[in-house]
């Protein structure tokens, strides 16, 4: 005997006995020659390897294995595969080996090993401390069991353990499997229609998890027992006597409810034991040919409710307008003998099937939302092959075909994600939130470092790589494969370019202010068109990512601010007469007005510059051009500053010396409130002016307010200021201002 062998209390070799000799009873037939002494040397070999050890409520694990293959054997229908995998299962409690699998292969064959191998696997999912009660971790346990009768087995270990787990001393384990049983196991035996074993396991964890309610009830119940049972077959009687009479082909199921379900029916309606309707239940199932269906069940319900008073606040119709998943059938709740409450459900044969069969609908109608598609209808299929076949022989061949639709992964900290199949660590990434969205790098798979793009798969556990100077790129949504993560990749790429460009303005906005450059939008429209760009957005988002220096765009700027006024190159003269408002040309003055420039310089050409306009009278300079020849600005130019500071040595003095028969064209601004007959007296005092001309005059008017620009032809800067007042003086006139 080796050290930490496995030793067998007397009770627990009696119970190893008995259990052996059952199986042997009810499967034996099912094993093969040489079953029996290699499963038998096994589990010796095991119990005296010591690597086998009680659990933390003391159970012997070769003990447990035997009693659970003894539910799966009676109470579910397992045959030889699935009650060998059980007691084989107990020898691996934490690994299996590609040797160990080999082994098993060859002495029991490959659907025995499939069964541990899904085991062990499930088991690993548990030493990632999931959270249990989620939806995501049962869909991933069933995707994870190659077999079915994995989670069969595991169903019946669980009843097991609650049924030997009631004197316990270790209550807080026994806290943690019954809250197990009741978020996990219990919906799972529902789902496969073991319903003896998913009432059990409710009953148990409510027993374990609130005593004081569990007694309460079940005393309640004890209380009543024979009178409840003798109760219901009263009320079924008078019932049957009358569907009969009416010619209906029907049979009747009456229950009362489980102690699980009386107590939860209490917590929900906030109630006392007293004040539940529907403690008796009562299920009429009518054998009606699809046509009639409707109003054999209508018939059924005029039949009672004539016996018995309806409550009609606790109707139910399921039959005119079906439930989203397919449930049909009509609940009336009825005031039977000694006013007592009754629910009672009709229904069609074909009603109870969709009800018990079609898409898990029966589980979702009592409250609990279950995943979609091929899982439910696998689930389904399953619960099918359990209830119409006698001898479950085909339980033993029914492999799960179970096509992926979803992939379920772990978070570090045990969180469980369901994504659609094909996503990606950057799906990931934006699932969990979008600031980690935004910053991923990448990710570590199963403490594998990953790329970004890296598919993930059910059971992998993922952490998320992120960096602070991370931003979302374009080819992201090349990457990303779900609507959600390419919403916010495509949200975060206009919040970053909105972003860029801010930031560029400001930062052009800083380096023209620090050259002592003035701004001015239409020049600026112009240069980003010139740099061929469609787009504002895209010339700030060059600036922001360094693809365009802002001191070239400066030096650009300067060059086509100044051609467009004309200080690069030399212009034609062009008359006055030929003066266009749209794109006016430059004004040359007649011989009559003479300007002296440079000191004492006359008769030399010039041309009036077309951003100030200067007229006779008006403080000006003379700019020598780059062609030699000189443009004649006012002082107060807008370009005169940077004039001066960048070509100061191309500034010359000019004045007007002399005055003769000259017209200059200047633009008037005027600004004011809407008036009738604004426009009229506006003209008039133009028109009353000698020696004056309007060239035009193009006003808008805005919700009470006008503004617009006025060119006249006129003589010299004392006839403006004249002019300029004149205009102050019309009513509704704000301001005048020479442009």
């Amino acid at each position: 005997m080796s050290e930490g062998k496995l030793i067998f209390t007397p009770k627990e070799r009696t119970e190893t006995l008995r259990i052996v000799h059952h199986l042997r009873q009810t499967i034996g037939q099912s094993f093969l020659p040489n079953d029996t002494p290699n499963l038998r040397h096994w589990l010796e070999k095991a119990a005296e390897s010591g690597l086998l050890q009680r659990d933390c409520f003391g159970l012997n694990p070769i003990v447990r294995a035997l009693q659970t293959a003894e539910i799966a054997a009676d109470e579910i229908g397992l045959k030889r595969e699935g009650v060998i995998a059980s007691l084989l299962y107990a020898c691996y409690p934490d690994t299996f080996s590609d040797a160990d699998a080999t082994r098993v292969t060859k002495l029991f064959g490959v659907d025995v090993e499939h069964i541990v191998h899904g085991l062990v696997r499930i088991q690993e999912l548990y030493k990632r401390n999931p959270v249990i009660e989620s939806e995501n971790f049962r869909n991933l346990l069933i995707s994870f069991s190659e077999d079915m009768r994995v989670i069969l087995i595991m169903i019946a270990d669980r009843v097991n353990v609650m049924r030997q787990i009631r004197d316990t001393k270790a209550e807080d384990a026994r806290h943690e499997v019954s809250e197990e049983a009741s978020y996990l196991y219990a919906p799972l035996a529902h789902k496969l229609g073991l319903y003896k074993l998913k009432s059990e396991l409710e009953d148990l964890s409510l027993k374990y998890l609130e005593h004081d309610a569990y007694y309460m009830i079940k005393d309640k119940l004890n209380a009543t027992k024979t009178a409840r049972d003798a109760y219901i077959d009263r009320f079924i009687g008078p019932v049957k006597a009358k569907l009969e009479a009416a010619g209906l082909k029907f049979h009747i199921k009456g229950r009362t409810k489980s102690i699980h379900s009386i107590w939860q029916k209490m917590k929900k309606q906030k109630c006392g034991f007293e004040g539940i309707y529907d403690l008796f239940a009562i299920r009429i199932i009518l054998d009606s040919p699809l046509e009639k269906e409707k109003m054999q069940c209508w018939q059924v319900y005029s039949i009672i409710t004539d016996m018995y008073q309806p409550n009609p606040k606790r109707l139910r119709d399921w039959l005119s307008v079906p439930k989203s998943n397919g449930y049909e059938s009509l609940h009336i709740t009825v005031l039977g003998p000694e006013n007592k409450w009754v629910e009672v459900q009709i229904r069609t044969e074909r009603m109870d099937e969709i009800a018990e069969h079609g898409l898990a609908a029966h589980w979702r109608y009592k409250g609990i939302k279950s995943g979609e598609g091929a899982i439910d209808e696998w689930l389904a299929n399953i619960r099918s092959a359990l209830e119409n076949n006698d001898d479950l022989q085909l339980m033993d061949q029914f492999k799960m075909d179970l096509v992926e639709d979803e992939v379920y992964v772990f978070t570090p900290k045990g969180d469980l994600l369901k994504l659609p199949k094909g996503a990606t660590v950057l799906d990931l990434a934006y699932r969990i939130h979008s600031k980690i969205g935004n910053t991923c790098i990448g990710g570590r798979i199963n403490g594998k470092v990953v790329s970004m793009r890296q598919l993930l798969h059910s059971g992998d556990e993922v952490e998320i790589l992120t960096q602070n100077n991370q931003t979302p790129k374009q080819e992201w949504l090349n990457i990303a494969m779900t609507p959600k993560a390419k919403a916010k990749i495509r949200l975060a790429l206009k919040e970053t370019k909105k972003k860029d460009g801010l930031y560029a303005k400001e930062l052009l906005e800083r380096r023209f202010k620090n050259r002592k450059v003035a701004v001015e939008e239409s020049v600026m429209g112009h240069l980003i068109k010139k740099l061929g760009y469609k787009e504002v957005s895209d010339f700030y988002k060059d600036i922001a990512e360094e693809r365009l220096d802002p001191n070239t765009v400066i030096e650009k700027y300067v060059e086509t601010r100044d051609h467009l006024n004309g200080l690069d190159k030399p212009q034609e003269n062009v008359s006055a007469e030929n003066f266009n408002y749209e794109n006016p040309d430059e004004e040359v003055a007649k011989n009559e007005d003479v300007l002296v420039i440079d000191k004492n310089l006359k008769g030399i050409d010039y041309k009036l510059a077309r951003c100030c306009h200067p007229i006779y009278g008006d403080k000006v300079f003379g700019f020598v051009t780059a062609g030699g020849g000189i443009t004649i600005h006012r002082c107060d130019c807008p370009n005169a500053p940077e004039l001066r500071r960048r070509f100061g040595y191309r500034i010359v003095r000019a004045k007007w010396s002399g005055k003769g028969e000259s017209q200059y064209t200047i633009t008037l601004r005027i600004i004011g409130q809407d008036d009738i007959g604004i426009v009229s007296n506006i003209t008039n005092i133009i028109s009353r002016e000698d020696k004056l001309k309007m060239r035009s005059i193009n006003i808008d008017s805005h919700d009470g307010l006008f503004s617009g620009n006025v060119v006249v032809q006129i003589e010299d800067a004392t006839k403006t200021q004249q002019l300029i007042k004149k205009l102050k003086t019309v009513k509704g006139v704000k301001q005048v201002i020479r442009l």
